[in-house]
This record gives structure tokens, C-alpha cells and sequence, in this order.
């Protein structure tokens, strides 16, 4: 029993060391935002791969999530005479919950692994610790543009997400399952406003943060070689995509 609640406190340690740790570097982090010099070529970079590169297995993991979301309302809408809702059903959902928790998602398993990965390496074969020696601040060469381009770059992808989800709905609610596309239409525009958009896109600015905070935080204090960084691109990846599906009960309980 006692090796239990010693295991037990030994683990509560860890996460409370690991969570203020992560808040010193995201504060270091957003200090280090507003001190010249400025190299927006770095920011620019990580924008390019958090944002650019993420866009295909966005758009078609949103486009067959809204395909079938369309497909699944229209079967239970059906039963209760209500199929003219399955637009309204398939944009609420994409613009509130799915759109951007599945980004958040697929990006965490593409872009964050990656980040962990590369800083493992780095840190590994001991560029980090060269970068100290030339009296370069690496948080500010290396997180912060991280940072910066998961929060811009987030809300974005989740908009694509949101945009082509929504056209997979239609496609299959239209032209698959036969609705009026008037109606379709109509309905949508009718219950879906600003608000609903705006929600998701809060949502996506802290998944943001998440995604690049916590793949930064374990490639930059890797250990162990290459199985270290092994370890801290799984661990970036698990522990990231827990945190958004957290957040976002949390999100969505302050503003509903």
C-alpha cells in the first residue's frame, strides 16, 4: 500500500512539474515574440510546414467527415420527418466540434510528432546546447516561431476544414440522398450564424498553442538518443492530442 501512494504522489509530482515547466516556456516563449531582432524567415518557415503542408490531409479529412455526418443525420432525421435539417446538422457540428478538434487532430499526429522529432534531434546531437555556446537564445530561434505559427496557422486550417466539410454534406445530401438544394441551403443559412464559426475558431487558437507548445516542450527536453527522440515525438503526440480533447471539453462548457 505504501509503494502505492508514494508511486501514486511520485507521478503527481511529475505532472506538476511538467505543467510549470510547460508555462515557463510558453511564457519565455511569448516574451521572446516582442524582442528584437525579428526573424520572420523562421516564423514564415514553421507557418509553411504547420499550415501549408497540413492542407491535404485536411481537406480530405474534412470532406469525408462531412460526407459522412450528412449521411448519418439523414438517416436519423428521417425517422422523424426532419431531413431539411441535415445541413444545419452537418454545419453546426462542423463549425463547433469537428472541424476543429479533428484538425487539431491530424495536425498534432503530422506537424506535432515532426517538431518533437526534429528538437529531439537536435537536442540529442547537442545543437541546442551549440546554440547556448553562440550566445543564441534557442527558445527564441526555435520555440517561438513554433508557437507563433500554431496559433496562426490553426484557425486557419480550421476554416478549410469547416468550408470542405460542408460541401461534403451538401454533395451527399443533395446529390446522393436526393434533398432540395434550396431547401439545403436555406436551412443552413437560417441556423447557422457568425457565433458558431467564431467558437470553433476560439477552439482552434488554443489547440494551436497546444499543438506546438507541447511538441516543442518534448523534443526540447529529450534524453536518451534515438530512442529518446522516438519517445518524445509519441509522447508528443499522446499527451497533445489528450490535452485538446480536455480543452475542448472545457472550451465548450464556458461557452455553451
Amino acid at each position: 500500500m505504501r509503494e502505492f501512494f508514494e508511486s501514486l504522489g511520485l507521478m503527481a509530482q511529475r505532472a506538476v512539474d511538467t505543467t510549470g515547466q510547460m508555462v515557463i516556456m510558453l511564457a519565455q516563449s511569448i516574451y521572446y515574440v516582442f524582442v528584437p531582432p525579428y526573424k520572420f524567415r523562421n516564423v514564415f518557415k514553421q507557418m509553411e510546414f504547420v499550415g501549408v503542408r497540413s492542407l491535404f490531409v485536411v481537406i480530405l479529412t474534412g470532406s469525408f467527415t462531412g460526407m459522412v455526418l450528412a449521411m448519418q443525420s439523414y438517416d436519423a432525421l428521417k425517422r422523424f420527418g426532419a431531413e431539411s435539417l441535415v445541413g444545419p446538422t452537418v454545419a453546426l457540428s462542423m463549425a463547433r466540434e469537428l472541424g476543429p478538434v479533428l484538425t487539431a487532430l491530424m495536425v498534432t499526429g503530422r506537424a506535432g510528432s515532426a517538431m518533437a522529432t526534429e528538437l529531439g534531434t537536435m537536442r540529442v546531437t547537442e545543437q541546442i546546447d551549440a546554440l547556448y555556446t553562440m550566445g543564441v537564445n534557442p527558445v527564441k530561434h526555435l520555440i517561438s516561431p513554433r508557437i507563433i505559427a500554431g496559433v496562426s496557422m490553426m484557425p486557419l486550417l480550421s476554416i478549410v476544414t469547416d468550408f470542405v466539410g460542408v460541401l461534403g454534406g451538401y454533395f451527399v445530401g443533395v446529390k446522393l440522398l436526393g434533398i432540395n438544394p434550396g431547401v439545403y441551403i436555406g436551412r443552413t443559412v437560417d441556423y447557422v450564424n457568425i457565433d458558431d464559426i467564431m467558437y470553433g475558431l476560439t477552439k482552434s487558437f488554443f489547440f494551436g498553442i497546444i499543438i506546438a507548445l507541447v511538441a516543442s516542450f518534448e523534443g526540447f527536453h529529450t534524453k536518451g538518443g534515438a530512442e529518446g527522440v522516438g519517445r518524445a515525438a509519441t509522447n508528443a503526440v499522446v499527451m497533445g492530442c489528450v490535452l485538446i480533447l480536455v480543452t475542448d471539453y472545457i472550451l465548450t462548457s464556458l461557452m455553451f
